[in-house]
C-alpha cells in the first residue's frame, strides 16, 4: 500500500511538473507578436534568422547536455525523430502562411481547436482517452477566444483556414508523437524542425538583410521565444495527456495579447480581456481539479 502510494505520489509529481513546462513553452511563444511588432522587417526574413538561431541554440543545449554521447545519440536517432520534425515544421510554416491569407482572429480560434484535434489523433494512435474534464476545459478555452476574438475581422480565405488547421494538426501531430516515443531525445527534432522553418522561410523572403539592431533582437527572438519554448513543450509534454498539453498551450494566446500591451500599450478591447480571463481560468482551473483528483 505503501509503495503504491509513493507511486501515485510521484505520478502525480511528475504531472505537475510537465503541466509548468508546457506552461513555462507557452509563455515564451506568446511573446511571438512581441517581437514581430518590435522588428522592422518582412515577417519572412525575421522568422528566417529567428529559425536559424533557434535551431543553433536547441543544438548547443543538447550537445552541452549529452557531451560525449552527442554524436553517437544523433547517429542512432530514429524515424520518430523526423516525425516531430516535421510535424513541428509544419505547424510553424502552416502559421506563418496562415496570418497571410486569413484573419488573425479566424487563425487563433481553428488553432485553439488543437485539443480536440490531439485528442482524437492520440485516441486512434496511442490509444490515449482525454478525459471529459480535459474536454471540457478545452471547449470552456475555445468558448473564451471566440469571445477574445468577438467583432474582429472576419472573412479570411478557404485556403488560410486550411493553412490555420494544419498549424493545429501539426502541433497536434508533434504532441502525439513526443507522447508514443518519451524514450526518443527530442531535442534534436525541435532544433531540426526549427531549421526547415528558416529554410521555408528563407525561400520565401524577398531578402535576407536587415540593421544591426533588428539582428540582434531576432537572436533573442530566436533563443528566447522559440528555441525556449519547443524545449520546455518537448520535455513537459511527455509527463502529462497529449490533451492536456494543447490544452495548456492554449494559454499562448491571451499572453500574447498581455504582452503587446504593457509593451506597446495596445489597450485590448473589453471582449478581449473577458475571453482571456475565460481561457486563463479554464487552463488553470483544469490543471488544480487534476492536481487535487489525483490520488494521493
Amino acid at each position: 500500500m505503501t509503495d503504491m502510494l509513493a507511486r501515485h505520489q510521484a505520478t502525480n509529481t511528475s504531472r505537475l511538473i510537465g503541466a509548468a513546462m508546457v506552461a513555462a513553452a507557452a509563455l515564451f511563444w506568446s511573446m511571438g507578436g512581441f517581437f514581430v511588432r518590435l522588428i522592422d522587417a518582412d515577417i519572412f526574413t525575421i522568422v528566417f534568422w529567428r529559425g536559424l538561431f533557434s535551431g543553433a541554440a536547441i543544438f548547443a543545449l543538447f550537445f552541452l547536455m549529452e557531451g560525449g554521447r552527442a554524436l553517437i545519440t544523433l547517429k542512432s536517432l530514429r524515424w520518430p525523430t523526423a516525425q516531430a520534425a516535421l510535424a513541428s515544421a509544419t505547424s510553424m510554416v502552416c502559421g506563418m502562411l496562415a496570418l497571410r491569407y486569413t484573419t488573425v482572429a479566424e487563425a487563433l480560434v481553428i488553432y485553439c481547436l488543437t485539443p480536440f484535434i490531439t485528442a482524437a489523433g492520440a485516441w486512434l494512435v496511442i490509444g490515449e482517452r482525454a478525459s471529459r474534464p480535459t474536454l471540457v476545459a478545452a471547449a470552456i478555452a475555445l468558448l473564451g477566444v471566440g469571445v477574445m476574438m468577438w467583432g474582429a475581422a472576419l472573412g479570411g480565405s478557404v485556403f488560410g483556414n486550411l493553412l490555420a488547421f494544419g498549424m493545429a494538426a501539426g502541433m497536434a501531430a508533434m504532441t502525439i508523437v513526443i507522447r508514443l516515443h518519451p524514450d526518443v531525445p527530442m531535442f534534436p527534432a525541435m532544433g531540426l524542425s526549427a531549421f526547415i522553418a528558416a529554410a521555408f522561410s528563407g525561400f520565401m523572403a524577398p531578402a535576407l538583410t536587415m540593421s544591426g539592431i533588428n539582428f540582434a533582437y531576432t537572436a533573442i527572438f530566436g533563443v528566447v521565444q522559440n528555441a525556449a519554448g519547443l524545449v520546455f513543450y518537448a520535455t513537459g509534454a511527455r509527463r502529462i495527456s497529449a490533451a492536456d498539453a494543447t490544452l495548456i498551450a492554449v494559454l499562448e494566446v491571451p499572453l500574447g495579447v498581455l504582452w503587446v500591451w504593457l509593451a506597446f500599450n495596445e489597450e485590448p478591447r473589453p471582449s478581449t480581456l473577458i475571453g482571456g480571463a475565460i481561457v486563463l481560468a479554464a487552463v488553470v482551473g483544469h490543471v488544480l481539479y487534476e492536481a487535487r483528483r489525483a490520488p494521493r
